[in-house]
C-alpha cells in the first residue's frame, strides 16, 4: 500500500523544491501537492473534505504567512495562517491518525544568546511573525502526540522570492548592494531541508521538535558576499556591509540553531557554503 502524503502551500519555495526532487520518484510514496486555491488550510471544511477523501498518512505543512515586515501590521492574517489554521490542521491530523510534519522558524527565539539554540531552549519571539509561528507550535503540541516540528533558518531556493534570488538579480544588474551584518544565523537550502523531510518519510525517528539548518554561521552580508564570489564579473567594491536597516519588525540578532539532535539521526548535513555553491551552479 502506498504512503499518501499531503503537502500544503504548494506554491511556496519549500514545497516546490520537494515536488521537483521527489514527485514520482518513489513507487511507495504518493504525494498530493495543493496550493492555497486548491486547499486553503484556513478552511476547516476544505481540510476535512481533503483528509476524508484521501486518508493521508502524512501531512507536510509548508503553508505559512512568511512576510516578517507585513506581519507587524497584518497580525490577524499572520495568526490566522500560522496559528489558527495550524490548530485546525493538527486536530484533523489527530482524527485521521495522520503524522504531521510542520515547518517552523528560528524566529521563535529572541536572539539574546551567543551560542546555538537547542530544541529545549526557552522561546521568546520578538516580532509578530515569530509569535504567530510559536503559537502554531504550541497548538500542535496541545493537539498531537505524533508530530515533527522542524525549525528551519534562513531558507533559500531556486523558487519564489528569497534572499539568494534577490542578490543574484542585483549582481546580474551590476547594482550597488548594502547588506546588514547585524544578524547572525545560518543560510539553509530548501533542497537540504527537503531531503531531511524525505528521510523522515522513509525512516523511523523519534517524534518531536528538530532544528534544521546547514552547518556553520554567517551574517546576511557574509551570505551576500559568498553569493557574489560565484559571479566573477561583479565588482566586489559595490557590495558594502551596514550595521542595520530600519524595519518595522524587530529581528533577533543571533539565531544559529544547534543541529546536534538532527545530526544524531541524519548524517547528511552540509556546510552552508557547500550547499550554496551547489544551488548557484544550477541557477546558471
Amino acid at each position: 500500500m502506498k504512503i499518501k502524503v499531503l503537502v500544503t502551500g504548494a506554491n511556496g519555495q519549500l514545497a516546490k523544491t520537494l515536488k521537483h526532487l521527489f514527485l514520482n520518484t518513489n513507487d511507495q510514496i504518493e504525494f498530493y501537492f495543493f496550493n492555497r486555491k486548491e486547499l486553503d488550510i484556513t478552511s476547516q471544511d476544505a481540510l476535512l473534505q481533503s483528509f476524508n477523501k484521501n486518508k493521508y498518512q502524512y501531512c507536510i505543512n509548508c503553508a505559512a504567512y512568511t512576510n516578517v515586515e507585513l506581519a507587524e501590521t497584518e497580525k490577524e492574517k499572520a495568526f490566522l495562517v500560522n496559528a489558527i489554521a495550524v490548530d485546525s490542521v493538527s486536530k484533523i491530523c489527530k482524527i485521521y491518525n495522520t503524522i504531521l510534519i510542520h515547518i517552523s522558524t528560528d524566529y521563535v527565539f529572541d536572539g539574546a544568546k551567543s551560542s546555538p539554540y537547542t530544541e529545549d531552549d526557552i522561546t521568546n519571539p520578538i516580532n509578530e511573525y515569530g509569535k504567530s509561528k510559536l503559537q502554531g507550535e504550541l497548538n500542535i503540541k496541545k493537539n498531537l502526540e505524533h508530530y515533527y516540528i522542524i525549525r528551519a533558518s534562513w531558507l533559500y531556493s531556486a523558487y519564489g522570492h528569497n534572499f539568494l534570488k534577490t542578490i543574484v538579480n542585483k549582481i546580474k544588474d551590476n547594482a550597488n548592494l548594502s547588506v546588514t551584518k547585524a544578524q547572525i544565523g545560518t543560510p539553509t537550502s530548501c533542497e537540504d531541508l527537503s531531503r531531511f523531510i524525505y528521510y523522515i518519510l522513509n525512516t523511523k525517528i523519534a517524534f518531536g521538535v528538530y532544528h534544521f539548518s546547514a552547518k556553520g554561521e554567517a551574517t546576511w552580508f557574509d551570505f551576500a558576499r559568498e553569493i557574489s564570489l560565484s559571479f566573477k564579473s561583479y565588482n566586489q567594491q559595490k557590495l558594502n556591509a551596514v550595521e542595520n536597516y530600519k524595519t518595522k519588525a524587530k529581528r533577533p540578532n543571533y539565531t544559529v540553531l544547534n543541529i546536534g539532535k538532527t545530526e544524531a539521526n541524519y548524517q547528511q548535513l552540509k556546510h552552508w557554503k557547500t550547499s550554496l555553491k551547489s544551488l548557484i551552479s544550477l541557477l546558471g
